[in-house]
């Protein structure tokens, strides 16, 4: 089996091209900044470049990790986001038509408005956010794309090993909770997440490669234990036996310029996804066991 990884330097993707070239697949990893490591770097903005490099490799499948994920990085590089999260997955999905591959758009929880979970794939979406918004784009690209061999699989916000804990929006809160300046620090308590395994994500994925029957258009990955961002401040306070009273809980609901940026609870229903009917089901982590397991081989 031969699979292209685009963001392989990202938390994600590292994590799916482990698991793959464990399973002895021909991995090409794709990365646009970063180098080394075997990184083959590449623009995936720009077709022509794109479409050389897939034809000479002849892939099987590809997972389409590279987007920018920050809400906040994308508000501000509009211009730069839409390109690569609305532009590039219709683009590949036209590719997978072509020549002949499996495309896996990595989307997110965020297409929806947090309203009324838990969320179905068939379920409407009404993003909140700049990111949200270029990823539904992205999903309507796929969609509208007729004859592509695509699967769009939304997921909700992601931890596992990074090179540094900036690189997710769950490690980087280790970094706060660990955070001895005297700085305080105000922490969402209003969101409710479903923090998900990057390892647990890739491994799933190798899975879906060996599954012989009609892969549904759209499926949901997700952890489904719940947590505020200050819950899982705690759970590191804890698990380090640290103090966190420098983390202050805000329980509030957003303001209304500030509506936009977090949706109450996106939950992704994942029934449809589990009727795959793989042995162990999801095979999920418990969030507060790995973190103890992790931090523990770190020291």
């Amino acid at each position: 089996m031969k699979v292209i990884v685009t963001g392989a330097s990202g938390v994600l993707g590292s994590a799916v091209r482990r698991a793959f070239e464990a399973s002895q697949a021909e991995v090409l990893p794709l990365a646009f900044s970063r180098s080394g490591n075997g990184l083959c770097q590449l623009d995936i903005t720009k077709q022509d470049d794109v479409y050389k490099r897939f034809a000479e490799f002849k892939p099987d499948w590809v997972i389409h990790c590279a987007a920018e994920r920050s809400p906040d990085a994308a508000e501000k590089d509009p211009e730069g986001t839409k390109k690569l999260n609305a532009e590039v997955p219709g683009y590949l999905a036209s590719l997978s038509k072509e020549l002949g591959f499996t495309l896996v758009y990595i989307s997110t929880d965020y297409v929806f408005d947090g309203t009324s979970p838990p969320y179905s794939p068939d379920s409407p979406t009404n993003p909140l956010n700049f990111y949200g918004k270029t990823k539904r784009q992205g999903e309507e690209g796929i969609l509208s794309t007729e004859g592509a061999k695509a699967v769009i699989l939304r997921v909700p916000i992601l931890y596992g090993p990074a090179p540094k804990n900036s690189d997710s929006a769950i490690n980087v809160l280790l970094d706060i909770v660990q955070d001895r300046s005297g700085k305080k620090y105000t922490m969402d308590h209003y969101a409710t997440r479903y923090p998900t395994n990057v390892i647990d994500i890739a491994n799933f994925l190798l899975r879906l490669t060996e599954v012989k029957a009609p892969i549904p258009k759209v499926l949901h990955f997700s952890g489904d234990e719940p947590y505020t961002k200050y819950e899982i401040c705690l759970v590191f306070a804890k698990i380090l036996g640290v103090p966190h009273d420098h983390i202050i809980p805000n329980a509030n609901a957003p303001s209304a310029e500030e509506a936009t940026t977090r949706p109450h609870d996106c939950r992704l229903d994942t029934q449809e996804t589990e009727r795959l009917g793989f042995e162990n089901g999801l095979d999920l982590s418990l969030f507060e066991e790995w973190w103890t397991n992790h931090l523990k081989t770190l020291q």
